[in-house]
């Protein structure tokens, strides 16, 4: 009768590491690791010492000296005597303005176009492929810097306002000003304003937050809450009985009559632009350098992004159109009902890159003298205080942060509408 024993277990090795293949992947990633790892730190120390022997060590405290320099086109309070990270923090924001502005309006143009870029109508179809083709194959600096001689050389003068031989008048029942010095608009004033929130003291970073836009925004935010709810129970009561109740009144009372309610509370009016000597006072004074930044960057995306919806669109097989068709649903109706919701599942993840490269592509902006993060940290900071790999550095790190961040929402969105295996 024979018996059964178990095989010798094998001694671990070092030859093990090279020899065997479970342990070989593993021992080439550690070596190449500590490999790059080693470059890394002999050219940050070689840099140091570089450094060192200039006279200038690597510090950030030229962030506490005081820019001495001002910025146009801002969203909070800030004057030269300012410190320079201020005036990085001023620049940062400006950025994210024309991020944000510049997505929001590339996605609808480009939305737009790619749709029409399809369209059964040849001379629609040929207009768009026009501007496309143009948009995308001239260098987006040069768009910019058109737009804004545009802005500044086509639009009326300040002086042709004024007198009574005036040439030019403001808008929508004198409201705003549009001049080769930007565009003057009414602003939010509230004569029962309930104050600001002070904070960060009397650091660089301090910034008020307005009690009065947090009651907005907290009253907005309920009220599309509670219209969600109503929507979900008609929903519930369609399911349960066949028939939808009517509720489009409700939803519209829910969304206005308790912001109305709350901006009568708080006084709500307008400030409107006036010209005042040689130049319009009062109101939001949109400057042509942003306008011409924002309007470059959304129409060079947009081209980019009209591609990626009209391919997005064809990836739908057309058997999708034909039963929306016989089901009786016109064109414009199957388009955003049936081919869209399904082409976002091919246009999201191209859609991420663009939405980053229009943020980058946003560091043009000194060319037409908008202070971005670029401008203010990267360029007169950057020159003033002679920090070149300090504020190279910190401009690195901020927009790698402000491209993962964009990264991770659109990421978590194309989740939201990815098919779903059963």
């Amino acid at each position: 009768m024979s018996t059964l024993t178990e095989p010798p277990v094998e001694r671990f090795r070092i030859s093990m590491l090279l020899y065997d293949a479970r342990y070989r992947s593993a021992t080439i990633q550690v070596v190449a690791m500590l490999f790059f790892m080693l470059v890394a730190a002999w050219l940050v120390n070689n840099a140091i010492i570089n450094l060192n022997t200039l006279g200038k060590p690597i510090s950030f405290k030229f962030l506490s000296n005081p820019a001495g320099y001002d910025i146009n086109q801002r969203l909070l309070e800030y004057s030269s005597r300012d410190i320079n990270l201020r005036a990085a923090l001023i620049g940062l924001l400006n950025t994210l303005v024309v991020a944000f502005l510049g997505c929001i309006t590339a996605t609808i143009i480009g939305v737009i176009v790619g749709v029409l870029r399809l369209s059964s109508n040849w001379l629609v179809a040929r207009i768009m492929t026009v501007y496309v083709e143009m948009f995308r194959n001239v260098p987006v600096l040069l768009w910019i810097i058109l737009a804004w001689a545009i802005l500044s050389e086509a639009l009326p003068k300040i002086k042709s306002f004024r007198g009574e031989n005036a040439t030019s008048s403001m808008s929508l029942f004198d409201t705003v000003a549009v001049t080769n010095r930007g565009i003057y608009i009414p602003e939010a004033l509230f004569s029962r304003s309930l104050g600001n929130v002070h904070l960060l003291g009397d650091s660089g970073l301090r910034f008020d937050i307005s009690i009065d836009l947090i009651a907005i925004v907290v009253v907005l935010a309920l009220s599309i809450f509670a219209v969600r709810k109503v929507k979900a129970r008609a929903t519930a009561v369609q399911e349960a009985t066949g028939e939808r109740p009517t509720t489009w009144y409700i939803q519209l009372g829910i969304l206005f009559v308790p912001m109305i309610a709350l901006l009568v509370a708080l006084g709500f009016h307008l400030g409107l632009p006036e010209l005042k000597g040689f130049n319009f006072k009062g109101g939001t004074h949109l400057r042509n350098s942003l306008i011409a930044l924002w309007l470059a960057l959304s129409l060079y995306t947009a081209a980019f992004i009209a591609e990626i919806v009209r391919g997005g669109i064809l990836a739908i097989s057309t058997g999708q159109s034909e039963a929306a068709a016989a089901l009786g649903l016109k064109p414009n109706r199957t388009m955003s009902l049936v081919i869209l919701p399904q082409a976002l599942r091919v246009i999201i993840p191209p859609m991420i890159s663009n939405y980053l490269n229009l943020t980058k592509n946003s560091s043009l902006a000194i060319a037409v003298g908008y202070f971005d993060l670029t401008g203010t940290l990267g360029g007169v900071t950057l020159n003033q205080t002679g920090r070149e790999l300090e504020c190279v550095l910190l401009l690195m790190l901020v927009y790698l942060v402000i491209s993962l961040l964009i990264s991770a929402v659109m990421n978590w969105y194309n989740k939201r509408v990815e098919l779903v295996e059963r």
